[in-house]
């Protein structure tokens, strides 16, 4: 494998990360909250050699509606232009990987809660190996904690759970992408994962639509 640029805008956090036969070579993380598309490019650029690969990986959800849009936008952008490969990766996942390397125990299991909006969290179990042991949920923090059901939780949601010691907040970081072991991530088409309905819909669409599923996409 050579270069590999990852992209991640999915969450508050917005960062990139440029990887050479899965050696980290350049990076970057912010803590914006919102302007993402503002800082993107400029974050971008600062990689050696502007951050061009062969092969680009993007956050693709779920997460914010706008930070996932700028993400797979400016990363098939990116890929036209160099004629690079793109894929897209589950945001959770990044998560379970960063919070799993945290842990003394190499069998634990963690559970992911983000901020999904509107006093809503997108939640997700993963293996000790940071596979996915439940669909993708999007849910109000008490049926979530029903879900947790006293595993041990990160994410960027922890705000809106009761206090614990087995949680830690985790905000997922491209250079945190383990591209030396590609297998551990599981390679998505690069197309919006959003979790929940948008805000708004157009008239027409009169039929609800299903985000339970985290192969499912939406629109906004």
């Amino acid at each position: 494998m050579s270069r590999l640029l990852v992209i991640d805008t999915a969450t508050q956090a917005c960062s990139v990360a440029l990887f050479d036969n899965g050696r980290a070579i350049g990076g970057d993380f912010r803590q914006l909250g919102r302007g993402h598309a503002e800082h993107l490019v400029g974050m971008i650029a600062a990689l050696p050699d502007k951050g061009k690969a062969e092969h680009i990986f993007v956050n693709c959800g779920p997460g914010s509606f706008t930070g996932i849009r700028v993400g797979l936008a400016a990363a098939k952008a990116l890929a036209l232009a160099w004629q690079a490969d793109i894929s897209g990766y589950n945001g959770l996942q990044l998560s379970a990987v960063m919070a799993l390397a945290r842990l003394d125990n190499p069998e634990a299991n963690i559970f992911i809660a983000n901020s999904a909006g509107h006093g809503e969290l997108f939640g997700q179990l993963f293996s000790a190996s940071a596979q996915p042991l439940s669909d993708l949920l999007t849910l109000a923090p008490t049926d979530m904690m029903r879900a947790i059901n006293m595993q041990i939780v990160a994410g960027t949601g922890l705000d809106l759970l009761p206090e614990s010691e087995n949680s830690m907040v985790i905000y997922p970081d491209a250079q945190s992408f383990p591209a030396h072991s590609l297998g551990s991530m599981n390679a998505l088409a690069a197309a919006p994962v959003y979790g929940r309905a948008p805000d708004a819909v157009p008239a027409a669409q009169s039929t609800p639509m299903s985000y339970t599923g985290i192969s499912g996409t939406g629109s906004g």
